[in-house]
């Protein structure tokens, strides 16, 4: 064989290229010897390696130029025996290097024939320092992708898989073997393989690697809890910039993600509780308390929310809590977080049910304890439910989990907050119980507040109204209207009152009181000056001299005040004598005319001691309006009461309106939904 036939020469040769796999990184080098030992092959990667082009090796012995003489011995024995063994050698000795250095290099040489016969030797040589650092990196990155506890992926340009280490194989419960070949979204059904792959796509197109891409499964290994798992994705390139495919990080995060979860879910829990305060309990009124109850609890805590009560409780009836027997509730609130059919098994607000002592309800308020079910099941529903038809209607919404908790106050049991689960697919469990109690005792202490003060209100009005008068319908000149409005529920019954009573000789007084304050007591108040007035009455006292003796009288109860008008109207003489005693002035319309507040000598309270009393006198002709009234119907925290009082003279611009219409229209004009005082009303019109 020529020696020109194995000239690698630089000047005639194309332009090197770049590098581009692992022998271009090693930059690995061949060179052929002859069976004389002279060099006839020579490549640039030699030239790197040793230093020395072809021109100045090719036809040169090897050992002379390459090896130093204390080793000259050894190395051709070495090269003998390759030539006539036939067997390859492989080992790391030293080679003198142009510069005069010696330098380590890993060889391997092997015999060479060609199709005449000739024999040669072929080395295979690199850099031994070099060579080491590769094996060490590789080493590396074998012992990281097979022990690493993150999970590896290598997938080619068309995102089919290459390599998956024994991490990524436990992650997602498919042996390794089955992933070579596979694409991605083959793989991973459990997760979002779209977007996984879109981003893939972009790091293959750009580049630009993509970290901590966040995702949640159930994987194959696990599909009854959730998992969470970081991914990250790199584009793979050789050294020469080839792009090879992408690897794929994958970290299981789903303690971080159950623990965020939940740090969530408790972060939840503390903003309803405090919502919950502001929200719940913002009336005395039990039936507003238990919408608040049920609007605060959906969606956060439940899917449908029913509020009910003890029928017994609300009435204000302690009764002794049979161990089996059915209960009697009243359902006071009622809601959904979406529309369901679930909302047709419960019992609309208002109505009342009896539910028989095997119910998960009645069982709840027998033992004042929660009742959970986590999964329910047919024969749960049946102990839910109403009824069979109730039941039906649970099943098809879907209902899972179910849970009462009692509403106790001050140790009594007032009745049950009932929580169901339909879109929500986790059950209930242990913290929901927690917050359900939570929520229920907030709750259940504003309610108990609520049916007492409506017990007492309700039993302070039933005594306010027996203690009103009913005017006949029949008065000597007189057309008379009344209306009394007790305060809102936010307020207790106040003390006013009105009086129409007959004298002799056809006359007739008209009384209006206010006894500030309110409650059973200011009632009852009301109702012994109403009675010490029909009695001063009756001995045809002035008006100024009646008040004089009610005066008397309220100074003797302690703590109290009372504002009072009192007029009597002659109809032989068309005239009113009226005093006041601090009240508020009486309004007067007249056919023709503006109406106008009579200007009286306004006279001090009752209760005060010691003051004086005036009488003013009135026309009333045909036809005049005359209108008493406390200062309910006109005092507000808002406005001036001047302009309520010209308010007032508004509504009184036609005097010939029908009395109820006249009464009704000074109530719900001036009067509102949350006005804070009762209002005592009475219109006379002469005739």
């Amino acid at each position: 064989m020529a020696v020109d036939s194995f000239r690698a020469d630089d000047e005639h040769s194309p332009e090197r290229p770049r590098p581009t796999g692992l022998l271009d990184v090693l930059s690995v080098a061949a060179v052929a010897l002859d069976t004389s030992g002279r060099i006839v092959f020579w490549t640039p990667q030699a030239e790197d390696l040793f230093g020395y082009s072809a021109e100045d090796v090719l036809g040169q012995y090897a050992a002379q130029l390459l090896v130093r003489p204390e080793h000259l011995q050894a190395v051709v024995s070495l090269f003998s025996e390759v030539l006539q063994t036939g067997r390859g050698w492989a080992g790391a000795f030293p080679i003198r290097h142009k510069d005069g250095s010696s330098r380590l290099t890993e060889f391997r040489t092997m015999r060479l024939l060609n199709d005449v016969g000739e024999v040669y030797a072929l080395g295979i040589a690199a850099d031994h320092t070099l060579l080491q650092r590769v094996e060490t990196d590789l080493a590396l990155c074998e012992r990281l992708i097979n022990q690493s506890p993150i999970g590896l992926a290598l997938l080619d340009p068309n995102l089919r898989y290459l390599l998956v280490n024994p991490a990524l194989e436990r992650i997602d419960g498919v042996p390794a073997e089955d992933h070579i070949g596979r694409r991605l979204r083959e793989m991973l059904p459990f997760l979002d393989v779209g977007t996984i792959e879109s981003c893939l796509r972009q790091v293959l197109a750009t580049g630009l690697p993509l970290l901590d891409q966040y995702h949640v499964g159930l994987p194959p290994s696990d599909t009854e809890h959730e998992h969470a798992w970081s991914l990250s994705f790199y584009r793979l390139e050789d050294p020469g910039g080839r792009v090879l495919g992408a690897a794929a990080s994958v970290v299981d995060v789903t303690e971080r993600h159950h623990a965020a979860a939940e740090a969530d879910r408790a972060r939840r829990r503390l903003a309803l509780i405090a919502d919950a305060s502001t929200r719940v309990g913002t009336s005395l009124e039990v039936e507003q308390t238990a919408r608040e109850l049920a609007e605060i609890a959906t969606p956060v805590l439940a899917d449908v929310v029913a509020v009910d009560v003890l029928d017994s409780a609300l009435a204000c009836r302690r009764v002794r809590r049979p161990d089996n027997g059915p209960e009697l509730f009243r359902a006071l609130a009622l809601r959904a977080a979406h529309p369901t059919v679930a909302l047709r098994a419960a019992d609309p607000p208002g109505d009342l049910a009896s539910y028989e002592g095997d119910r998960l309800v009645t069982l709840c308020v027998h033992t004042g304890r929660p009742v959970l079910v986590r999964h329910v099941g047919e024969r749960d529903l049946s102990r839910i439910a109403r009824n069979e038809e109730a039941g039906s209607y649970l099943a098809r919404a879907g209902v899972h989990s179910y849970l009462a908790v009692p509403l106790i106050a001050h140790g009594e049991v007032l009745g049950a907050l009932d929580l169901k689960r339909t879109r929500n697919p986790l059950p209930f469990d242990d913290d929901d119980v927690v917050l359900a109690g939570e929520l229920a005792g907030r709750a259940a202490i504003a309610m108990d507040n609520a049916r007492w003060f409506q017990s007492v209100r309700n039993t302070a009005l039933t005594l306010q109204r027996s203690l009103l008068p009913d005017h006949s319908a029949h008065h000597t000149g007189l057309e008379l209207a009344s209306r009394y409005q007790p305060a809102q529920a936010t307020s207790e019954v106040g003390g006013d009152w009105y009086d129409v009573i007959p004298l002799a000789d056809d006359k007739t007084a008209l009384v209006v009181g206010d006894v500030m304050g309110n409650g059973i007591d200011a009632a009852a108040t009301m109702g012994r000056l109403r009675t010490a007035t029909c009695a001063y009455a009756d001995l045809d006292l002035a008006p100024d001299a009646v008040l004089q003796h009610l005066d008397r009288i309220t100074c003797d109860l302690e703590h109290y005040i009372v504002t009072c008008l009192y007029a009597v109207f002659d109809p032989r003489t068309r005239r009113c004598t009226i005093a006041n005693a601090g009240h508020m002035p009486p309004a007067l319309a007249r056919p023709g005319r503006a109406p106008e507040l009579l200007d009286l000598p306004s006279g001090a309270p009752l209760g005060v001691g010691g003051v004086e009393f005036e009488t003013a006198t009135v026309e009333l002709g045909a036809g005049a309006l005359l209108v008493l009234y406390t200062d309910g119907l006109v005092e507000t925290r808002q406005h001036p009461i001047d302009d309520r009082l010209n308010v007032l003279l508004g509504f009184l611009d036609q005097p010939g309106r029908p009395l109820e219409e006249t009464c009704d229209l000074l109530l719900y004009g001036l009067r509102h939904p949350e006005d804070h005082d009762d209002v005592a009303l009475l219109v006379a019109r002469a005739l």
